[in-house]
């Protein structure tokens, strides 16, 4: 396969051009145009505002897009759909000793440096011989002119031309070429000059002989007469390449490359709907501002989830119900920060009852790790499986955790050997421990005791605690705004079961806790409020405090208002 090069373009306007600069090896130019021409108008390539073909000696072909536009997804569209990038097929049957044979690269080539060894020895027998030859005639007139005055003589005394080289032959033992070569040489060489220049012509003659029979004994030599001239045809006629070869075969595009692979925040709220939107949207702004609309939500609607992830990262969505679901990231379509999104009802094939508690990423480099999960309920039970259970999740979902009666699915993380889960309620509890006292189950099954709850408690948060993050903070916020950070070293490790120790001072002001997280390298924070205010605030910003404390105002909400979500940047 070969891929034409073309480069993007930024305008000052802001709009991006495309500009090819080559075309695969074969292809019409007027062909191509045309193409891209016919997609534009049957409207399955949009965005294009002109196209124009500005070529002189070299290839420059122009398009304009639109404003707002992606220039990557358009070249991406264009490479799929046109010749731009062309797959040719080429026939390795070549005849081996007379005999026609399919071949490998590896044979065709070394049945190419056999035969250049056959057509280089050929060569050199027939310039050896050529080169004889001549000697032989130089070394017959080089004895004449030594001799040229008896020579003469001889000429003169003879009838005819016949006799001459007959006579000649006789005296001086010549063989009939040089006798003939001697009869026909002009008087002009008779000079003293053109005598030298029969010796030099000798001496290369006699020297190139020798060089021949040497290279004949030589295979080694050979092999370097095949590289020197391969070597001079690619100086004379070796340029750049113009078009791209891809290795590993014909790879067809996949819509997957149509999308350019970027990082993007998806948002999803408890009535279902569902968009994703550049993380440039939101602006930083200070602790306690009270940030600006995400986007228009129905009065009793309000913003559950916020994932920061690539793309073309594997989103896995998993329900109240214990469902898992997976899509990827770019079949969501992107929003502005005023947008509503779309009911998630259009992606993932969900009952009337069933919502959304958890959404897990899964990127390329999480595909290559062999992971686990846990399952925490909000009950307060636990569960292990490995990830590899959900790399692959049909449309109409996957059983990702047997529930109790009466019990929901709070949260679905990746878990690695060796660490820890630590976990708080609505209440202010909290409890940390090994992620080895929870054993690895099946999909099916319904998982241990993790955390003791008091009556009317629950769970709220869940988060892994990591080699890279024991240093870090819990970060815990209110549902009237408030929140904090506290050392992960006030939280001791506890056996799985107990009932935990406090995480924060819950009171009226502060209202339930509503989200806990580690966070350590995060420096920004996203939160929303159920009535779609969003701020981004510097996570140093936010205070260290002990377990017991409040928290101090992270967001000023307006009456009626409480903390929906938090995500990270």
């Amino acid at each position: 396969m070969t891929r034409g090069e073309a480069e993007i373009t930024e305008q000052k306007s802001g709009t991006f051009q495309i500009i090819i600069t080559s075309i695969p090896y074969r292809v019409n130019k007027s062909d191509m145009i045309i193409s891209i021409v016919d997609l534009i108008r049957e409207k399955k390539l949009e965005g294009v505002k002109d196209i124009r073909d500005e070529s002189a000696k070299d290839i420059r072909i122009v398009i304009d897009l639109k404003s707002g536009v992606n220039p990557q997804k358009v070249l991406n569209f264009i490479y799929k759909h046109t010749v731009l990038e062309s797959t040719f097929h080429f026939n390795m049957l070549a005849l081996v000793d007379g005999t026609p044979e399919t071949l490998s690269l590896k044979s065709i080539l070394k049945e190419f440096i056999s035969h250049r060894k056959e057509v280089v020895r050929r060569a050199a027998e027939f310039d050896l011989k050529k080169a004889e030859d001549r000697e032989h005639i130089l070394l017959g007139l080089k004895k004449a002119l030594d001799h040229i005055d008896q020579v003469i003589k001889i000429i003169r005394a003879s009838k005819d031309t016949e006799t001459a080289k007959v006579n000649l032959m006789k005296e001086f033992k010549f063989t009939d070429l040089q006798a003939s070569a001697i009869l026909e040489m002009r008087l002009a060489k008779l000079a003293s000059l053109e005598r030298k220049n029969i010796e030099i012509e000798l001496k290369e003659k006699q020297d190139l002989i020798a060089e021949l029979k040497d290279l004949l004994k030589s295979p080694k030599k050979i092999i370097k007469v095949i590289y020197d001239d391969l070597k001079a045809i690619k100086e004379k006629y070796g340029d750049e390449r113009r078009t791209r070869l891809i290795k590993g075969g014909v790879k067809a595009i996949s819509e997957e490359d149509l999308i350019p692979e970027k990082e993007t925040v998806l948002v999803y709220t408890k009535g279902g709907y569902v968009k994703t939107t550049d993380p440039g949207e939101y602006r930083t702004q200070k602790r306690g501002g009270v940030g600006v609309v995400d986007l228009e939500t129905k009065e009793e609607d309000f913003i559950t989830h916020m994932v920061a992830a690539s793309t073309h990262s594997d989103l896995l969505f998993f329900t109240n119900t214990g469902k898992a679901f997976q899509i990827k990231m770019y079949e969501i379509p992107e929003g502005r920060r005023a947008t509503k999104g779309k009911s998630i009802m259009n992606f993932l094939s969900l009952s009337a009852d069933e919502k959304v508690t958890s959404i897990l990423p899964m990127s390329k480099d999480n595909k290559k790790k062999t992971l686990q999960m846990i399952l925490v309920t909000k009950k307060g039970t636990a569960k292990k499986v490995s990830a590899e259970n959900f790399k692959d999740v049909r449309r109409s979902g996957l059983i990702a955790i047997k529930l109790e009666k009466g019990d929901e699915l709070q949260d679905v993380l990746f878990v690695e050997k060796g660490e820890e889960v630590i976990m708080a309620t609505a209440l202010g509890q909290s409890i940390r421990f090994k992620e080895s006292d929870v054993r690895e189950m099946g999909r099916n099954a319904a998982g241990v005791c993790a955390m003791k709850l008091a009556s009317g408690d629950s769970i709220i948060g869940v988060d892994i605690v990591r080699a890279d993050v024991k240093d870090g903070g819990f970060l815990v916020m209110s549902v009237n705004g408030l929140g904090k950070k506290t050392k992960l070293s006030e939280y001791k490790v506890q056996k799985r079961g107990g009932s935990g120790i406090k995480t924060a001072k819950v009171t009226p002001k502060t209202g339930k806790l509503i989200v806990a997280k580690i966070v350590k390298d995060q420096t920004e924070m996203i939160a929303i409020s159920q009535k779609g205010q969003v701020i981004r605030v510097e996570l140093a910003s936010i205070p260290s405090l002990g377990r017991q404390t409040q928290g101090v105002t992270i967001m000023r909400l307006r009456p009626g208002d409480s903390i929906a979500s938090i995500a990270y940047l």
